[in-house]
């Protein structure tokens, strides 16, 4: 009698354990389900709290067909082992790709700041121009560099980038977040 309950105790963990072993597996898509969904709800509500933010950027980049931009292919590698040694170096410095509707939305934002940049000749200048185009100033990060005022920021809500240095004429371009995060360039690598 002892035989048989063994035995009738193996028979049903092997029995039970094919239908429990899928519940965790249920409830793992299931959680990672919602979580994209909530990603998506998200990243929704801040596009449309960005168009309320920049109505001209939302109507310039609703009214352009904007198209995902087929990846690129890698830059070859450095075949001289100094040259690729200084590139792995310095790829902290690298910058994640703008496409599609960032891209889009960079390029709107820059071409609205360029021109409110004339006349700007102090960093509370900049500052006060940049808060009345609806650039929260405590995102904004100012500074000198080579004698000119520049400029870093994340758009409110979507990104991406833009920086922009008051030389003659001004440059502001949008860009992708560093590799190591944040909008201002990284100081040092490894």
């Amino acid at each position: 009698m002892n035989r048989l309950t063994a035995a009738s105790a193996g028979l049903f963990v092997l029995l039970v354990l094919p239908v429990t072993a899928g519940c965790g597996t249920e409830q793992t898509v299931d959680a990672a389900a919602s979580a994209s969904a909530s990603y998506e709800a998200q990243r929704k509500a801040a596009e449309q709290k960005h168009d309320r933010l920049f109505p001209d950027v939302a109507a310039i980049c609703s009214d352009e067909v904007v198209q995902s931009a087929s990846p690129s292919a890698p830059a070859p590698e450095p075949t001289d082992p100094e040259a690729r040694k200084y590139a792995e170096n310095h790829a902290y410095k690298q910058q994640l790709p703008l496409k599609g509707p960032a891209l889009c939305r960079g390029k709107a934002h820059a071409k609205r700041i360029t021109p409110a940049l004339e006349g700007v000749h102090s960093e509370a200048d900049l500052r006060s121009k940049l808060t009345a185009l609806g650039y929260p100033e405590p995102t904004v990060e100012v500074y000198t560099t080579g004698g000119s005022l520049g400029f870093t920021f994340s758009v409110p809500e979507t990104g991406p980038c833009i920086t922009g240095l008051l030389t003659s004429p001004a440059k502001v371009e949008a860009h992708g977040p560093y590799m190591e995060g944040g909008c201002m360039e990284p100081k040092g690598g490894h």
